[in-house]
């Protein structure tokens, strides 16, 4: 008979059960969780620490130093992951450059330009010193793209038979002048995707299961700083952000995110079925294995909640980058269906789109 008193592997998939672990088991034992604008009982993907804050106390302490030039010095914002990936190395990417990306895009989507990163592995006895020396090369080089260093680490060995593979935890510190929360969606804002979805998972189960698809199954792994962070510096008219809400499609994929968001804000969201972007590998391994391609993991996408008359705007600046040259409008965010995702399929009705309630693609990221 199964268990219900034990941790199983949906606890860390990304859809409700993983969310009901965290807010029954974890919140409720957790005391003091916030440090600025956003704290662990808000569930984004990161926490702030207020600068503001900082300075006034140690201005109260007695620390006499004039700050009275730090108009809005902006929020600290931390983000911490750790990625269990199986295998290591899955196709034209490794653990290395997920890592780095992961934390890079968590910090860039709470509009957050990333300063530092850190990093800790843990890696079992008879890894291949090979193999190790490129996922290091990988992490470098995703941290020089969009030029972060990693600043400083820890390394741990445990026996062959205690881990089957190597693990990397990375902890993420930006700052933002103005925090984009993921709970921030509007009635009438506009949903854009930035650009395929699915491609990370589907390259990675078919990778790991040995399918032999196609040739352009790879996964999507980027940090996608250097494209958001012209978006994140674009103002209405009364000077407040263009952007209401991002966020990265992960575990859960699109439609763990799109609910999440509609949740959080209260709003219903509706979304276009013939606007996703998806490839047409995707779609055809996802139906063959059936998948649907709405709940599998991504790792180089985000999903913008933006003011509709900024909307062609934002996906203009995006489309000129090459992580963003198929983003498209995918829907809106409704006064109908509230904390609910809708899709208009391709034949005019409609379809709700749940949150994923078990682990589609194990050991995805």
């Amino acid at each position: 008979m199964p268990n219900d008193n034990v941790i199983k592997m949906e606890h860390g998939a990304g859809g409700e059960p993983m969310q009901a672990l965290i807010r029954d088991l974890i919140l409720n034992n957790i005391t003091g969780r916030s440090a600025g604008l956003v704290g662990l009982d808000d569930l984004d993907d990161g926490a702030t620490i207020n600068i503001s804050s900082i300075i006034e106390n140690n201005n109260n302490n007695g620390n006499s130093n004039d700050n009275s030039n730090c108009n809005n010095p902006g929020e600290i914002v931390v983000t911490t992951d750790s990625h269990v990936i199986k295998p290591a190395f899955f196709p034209d990417s490794n653990i290395g450059r997920l890592a780095v990306s992961g934390t890079v895009n968590d910090l860039a989507v709470m509009g957050a330009e990333p300063l530092a990163l850190t990093c800790a592995m843990i890696v079992p006895e008879g890894f291949e010193l090979s193999s190790f020396e490129k996922i290091v090369r990988s992490m470098s080089e995703a941290a020089e793209e969009v030029d972060v260093p990693i600043i400083t680490g820890d390394t741990k060995t445990v026996e062959r038979n205690g881990l089957d593979s190597i693990i990397i935890n990375t902890t993420g510190i930006g700052i933002a002048n103005e925090v984009i929360r993921d709970c921030g969606l509007c009635t009438g804002d506009k949903i854009i995707l930035t650009g395929t979805i699915g491609d990370h998972g589907i390259s990675l189960l078919a990778h790991r299961e040995g399918f032999e698809l196609t040739t352009d199954l790879v996964s999507d792994v980027a940090p996608l700083w250097n494209m958001l962070k012209d978006v994140v510096q674009i103002r209405t008219i009364e000077g407040k952000p263009a952007i209401s809400a991002m966020k990265d499609p992960t575990r859960g994929g699109l439609a763990g995110t799109l609910n999440e968001m509609a949740q959080k804000s209260g709003t219903g969201i509706l979304i276009e079925q013939n606007d996703l972007p998806i490839k047409k590998s995707v779609a055809s391994a996802c139906e063959m294995l059936g998948i649907d391609p709405l709940e599998v993991a991504n790792e180089g996408k985000a999903v913008i909640c933006v003011k509709a008359e900024h909307a062609e705007e934002v996906l203009a600046i995006l489309r000129e980058h090459e992580y963003g040259k198929d983003a498209a409008i995918i829907g809106e965010a409704t006064e109908e269906n509230l904390g609910k995702v809708l899709m208009r399929t391709p034949i005019g009705s409609m379809r709700y789109v749940d949150p994923p309630t078990g682990d589609l693609i194990p050991r995805i990221c």
